[in-house]
């Protein structure tokens, strides 16, 4: 089970830098958008190797055919 983390660092100017961990693909940026729109105006966003990388899903399909002729 991966952890969630948000972090965040106040410069003493009031920048603030965000960065999320454990989250895969665009879902981060569904989570921190409320968060940015208080903090006020971005001013970069740099994408980590975890949001290019996409949720593995794993789905199986059998399918199975007999027949049978008579004799």
């Amino acid at each position: 089970m991966n952890m969630e983390t948000l972090e965040f660092i106040i410069y003493p100017d009031g920048r603030v830098k965000e960065t999320v961990t454990g989250i895969m693909g665009s879902s981060c940026q569904e989570v921190t958008a409320a968060i940015e729109a208080q903090l006020g105006k971005v001013l970069s966003n740099e994408k980590t190797s975890q949001y290019y990388n996409q949720p593995v899903t794993q789905s199986t399909k059998a399918t199975n055919q007999a027949s049978f002729s008579d004799w």
